[in-house]
């Protein structure tokens, strides 16, 4: 059987975006749906006997542009070139930052939507970057040859972080103008290096308003049927000579090597669909220990801290809209994390998935001892993985509220950002941290002004008052000395959370600047007592980063050799777990049973949104989305065996988050629908993918269409795209 780096295509390609499916030896073990395949495994799938018109060349080829050029990383997201001056389709909610940060009490582009008329109109995203893969190279030699087996876990932890960072910086300095990322491809195992077109000018273009692009709010949030507008156009500029810059008036737009075609006859029912895109991270491969931790400690403090957070803002934002604006994308994400997580909760206690990850692992266990030299090297591989967990688990409540301490409350946040930047800064480049790294920093500050810019104060107190409120009642608080003094602040009008906040000068982006390029002397003399009180902590939160580390050091290594063994004991069925690298999925326009004699079809149209609309957030679609649906003014896009506009679509791929903004695409690659979302039930794929309940859910491109040239009139879009209409 071939090892791991045996099934690495040749090391200098265009896109191939992660490790190959290390055991395969034909498309005849691969499972019909599930999986987020890299790319470079196109050629085993077989797509054609499911669907897919084009040859794998077609799809992707190193040598030549194809589909593949036309996708791209937004933040965190994923978005699709859909005309030659760079304008890229995504999510409303993945655009939602650049929305917020742009409006103002007066300027709601929130509630009013955004439309540039004119490229002079677009509005700049400042913490936005777009990301487009170009090359990879395998450097898992390199990587792993600074490790040895005497280190301790921390050591080794920290060779292969600076390793991985002299990596980037060596090969961005052979391709300028390019990003480098080592992702780590398989735990403790095998690293790919990545090199990106990297556009640092990205603009607000169009986006409905709220009340289209997330229409149902978080009551429909995870839910089918789905009648939300999830989409937002952006566009992606370049210097002059067409090398990445930062916004600058005499910018032009980016030229993309391939663009999508749009299908404005969208898709029907039982169609096969396919997505390419940068899904985040899955976790199928951890250890039934890992997924007890997730049941038990992580998610449900997840779960009730961040629904108290939300709670705070709602009540902050209710009288007033502009607390309501600087909380929005804060909320959005909290809200996002809160019911994935308590669908994943549900899941986990549901589906059995620890009890069969135990039950598999029975006979992993039994496999090893079958032989004498498998059980030397890995008789104690679960166990030692265990007590790693065992142990996060016992330190979990605490660990918990201590790290959001310096999130929840912002002012906090923003005092740890400066001191760890200047304790960072005062290091040589390659030891830093990587936020604070000079390829990094200025993206640091840029984000850090940003959410200066949305601080409340008011509603900022009531978080540090929550979160002291649930270290006081753990134990191992007692521990940090540090804290003391603070426990006992249990309400806003203490006098040192007075003192707190009404003496600190961290509102004022020009102190932030100032103060983040000091050297820690300086900043200790600056007296503010928010830069005070986190130096007296900081020294524990460094701690606590070591841990970090040495857990991560520890649990590569375990991993790392759990994946061997995986490879001996069942290597038709091992699939890589998503990496934020490009992937491939596809499946079928298909329904799904949630329950017992239900069944939901997989196509919404704008009859729902009529049905839905109450007038009262977060049903109360805009008045010219109802006119236009009463006078059935749907011009091209209607959906001729529905007689109606389809708003949503409903597929059997396998998504997770980072697909948000991905392409929906038909047999013949063309863009058919942008992916938002998942069904509650599917939000346990993190940990477990099955075709009878994982469904993924896009908005079809005729509501797109529809929405965008014939409700809001910006038929100028359209005619960029080619789109008739």
């Amino acid at each position: 059987m071939a090892s791991l780096i045996d099934w690495l295509l040749p090391q200098r390609l265009y896109v191939v975006p992660a490790l190959l499916l290390a055991s395969l030896a034909s498309s005849n073990h691969l499972r019909s749906d599930e999986g987020m395949y890299p790319i470079s495994e196109l050629g085993r799938l077989n797509l054609q006997n499911r669907g897919l018109e084009l040859t794998p060349d077609q799809v992707f080829n190193p040598q030549q542009i194809s589909l593949v050029d036309g996708i791209c990383k937004v933040n965190g997201c994923t978005g699709s070139f859909v005309s030659d001056q760079g304008l890229i389709i995504t999510n409303h909610h993945c655009a939602f930052d650049a929305i917020q940060q742009a409006s103002l009490p007066d300027r709601d582009l929130l509630k009013l939507g955004f439309q540039a008329r004119s490229r002079s109109e677009e509005i700049p995203a400042p913490n936005y970057t777009v990301r487009i893969t170009q090359q990879y190279f395998d450097v898992s030699d390199s990587v792993l040859q600074v490790v040895d087996s005497e280190m301790s876990p921390l050591e080794r932890s920290r060779v292969i972080e600076r390793k991985r960072k002299e990596l980037e910086l060596q090969y961005e300095k052979e391709y300028p103008g390019w990003r480098a990322e080592v992702a780590e491809m398989f735990a403790g195992k095998t690293y790919v290096l990545f090199l990106y077109t990297f556009l640092r000018d990205v603009r607000l273009v169009f986006a409905p308003p709220l009340s289209v692009g997330n229409f149902g709010g978080e009551v429909d949030n995870w839910e089918w049927p789905r009648h939300t507008g999830d989409f937002a156009f952006m566009r992606a500029y370049t210097a002059p000579d067409g090398s990445s810059a930062p916004y600058a008036p005499e910018n032009i737009a980016y030229r993309p090597k391939r663009v999508l075609t749009v299908a404005p006859q969208g898709v029907d029912e039982d169609e096969f669909v396919f997505i390419l895109g940068y899904p985040g991270r899955t976790v199928r491969h951890r250890t039934a220990s890992f997924l007890r931790y997730e049941r038990d400690v992580r998610l449900p403090l997840l779960v009730e801290f961040n629904q108290w957070q939300i709670g705070v803002m709602e009540e902050a934002g209710r009288a007033n809209r502009e607390v309501a604006i600087k909380h929005s994308t804060r909320m959005k994400s909290l809200a996002n994390v809160e019911k994935r997580s308590r669908g994943q909760l549900q899941g986990l206690r549901r589906a059995r998935i620890v009890e069969t990850k135990s039950e598999r692992e029975v006979e992993l266990l039994n496999f090893i001892h079958q032989d004498p030299a498998r059980t030397e090297k890995y008789g104690n591989v679960l166990t030692e993985i265990e007590s790693i967990y065992q142990e996060m688990a016992k330190q979990g409540e605490f660990e918990h509220y201590v790290r959001e301490l310096r999130t929840a409350c912002r002012l906090l946040s923003f005092a740890f950002t400066i001191c760890d930047a200047v304790h960072e800064r005062s290091k040589p480049d390659l030891d830093r941290e990587t936020p604070y790294m000079d390829r990094n920093f200025a993206l640091t500050k840029t984000q850090l002004l940003q959410d200066v810019k949305d601080w409340d104060p008011s509603t900022d107190r009531l978080m540090l008052c929550g979160v002291l409120k649930r270290l006081r009642d753990i134990a191992a608080s007692q521990e940090w000395s540090e804290l003391l003094p603070w426990l006992n602040c249990d309400s806003i009008e203490n006098e040192a959370m007075h003192a707190l906040f009404e003496g600190t000068r961290l509102g004022e982006p020009s102190t932030i600047e100032a103060w983040i390029n000091m050297s820690p002397e300086e900043l200790a003399e600056t007296g503010d007592p928010a830069i005070r009180t986190m130096l007296s902590l900081y020294p524990k939160y460094l701690q606590l980063r070591m841990k970090d580390k040495e857990r991560e050091g520890s649990l590569g290594r375990l991993y790392g050799m759990l994946i061997e063994l995986e490879e001996q004991f069942s290597p038709a069925t091992f699939v890589p777990d998503a990496n934020s690298t490009l992937r491939i999925t596809y499946g079928n326009v298909r329904g799904y049973s949630p329950g017992d004699a239900a069944w939901k079809s997989p196509i919404s149209t704008v009859q729902g949104i009529v049905e839905k609309n109450s007038g009262m957030e977060p049903f109360d679609a805009p008045e010219i989305l109802l006119e236009a649906i009463r006078q059935r003014d749907f011009g091209p896009f209607l959906h001729p065996r529905l007689n109606s506009v389809p708003v949503a679509i409903l597929y059997s791929t396998d998504t997770t988050g980072g697909n948000s903004g991905s392409p929906v695409l038909n047999g013949r690659g063309e863009l058919v629908g942008v992916n938002f979302d998942r069904t509650f039930e599917a939000t346990i794929n993190d940990f477990a993918w099955k075709e009878s309940y994982s469904r993924s859910i896009g908005v079809d491109i005729r509501y797109v269409l529809w929405i965008t040239g014939h409700v809001y009139g910006a038929t100028h879009l359209l005619d960029e795209m080619g789109v008739p209409k």
